[in-house]
């Protein structure tokens, strides 16, 4: 009994400090599972009942609310099932949305395949090294000529979320053993009117 009590006590402990961490990063939702149309919905509802409290601006809200729907979506669309007797139509991941006094920022977390990765980062590193004019430029290249992976995507989604929030897109990968690493990414949306 007393291995049981030491057990909770350590969870209960964890919780605590789970919470401070979520207080000192100002993580204002957290979810870890699967990604499905349901739970973009309910995010984005809560989110919005968020940010009418705050009386953010119109424009910064349309920019949260956009980034949020093409991360859930990548999330819910290529993240990788690494149990093989596990049949799941929607991906499973993290998500978080945490705001500053000069910043709103989502930021996911899924498995992906590692033999993916090199390809990724050879994206990410071209989105992030283009500005607005360029990034439109290869939004249409890609679209015209894109090759669309076999899950719908062509890295038009990193493209997008590039063009409408202004700004880098900070990402890592950490490897969880030879077949998978886990990919965060994390988007920046300024709250002021620019």
């Amino acid at each position: 009994m007393a291995g049981k009590g030491a057990d909770t006590k350590d969870f209960l402990d964890f919780v605590y400090s789970f919470h401070e961490s979520m207080e000192q990063h100002k993580v204002l939702l957290v979810y870890e599972g699967e990604i499905t149309h349901q739970i973009t919905k309910a995010f984005t509802s809560l989110t919005e009942n968020n940010m009418e409290v705050e009386e953010e601006a119109h424009s910064t809200q349309k920019k949260v609310f956009h980034v949020m729907v093409e991360c859930l979506q990548n999330v819910g669309k290529h993240a990788e099932n690494y149990r093989k007797n596990e049949s799941r139509k929607d991906g499973k991941g993290a998500f978080l949305l945490s705001r500053t006094e000069e910043d709103y920022f989502i930021t996911t977390g899924n498995k992906v395949n590692s033999e993916k990765v090199s390809e990724m980062v050879e994206v990410l590193e071209k989105i992030n090294s283009l500005d607005r004019d360029g990034l439109k430029k290869l939004y249409k290249l890609q679209i015209r000529e894109g090759r669309l992976s076999n899950k719908g995507g062509a890295g038009l989604g990193f493209i997008d979320i590039a063009k409408k929030t202004g700004n880098s897109l900070n990402y890592k990968f950490i490897p969880i053993n030879s077949d998978f690493s886990f990919f965060v990414l994390s988007c920046k949306i300024s709250r002021n009117n620019n």
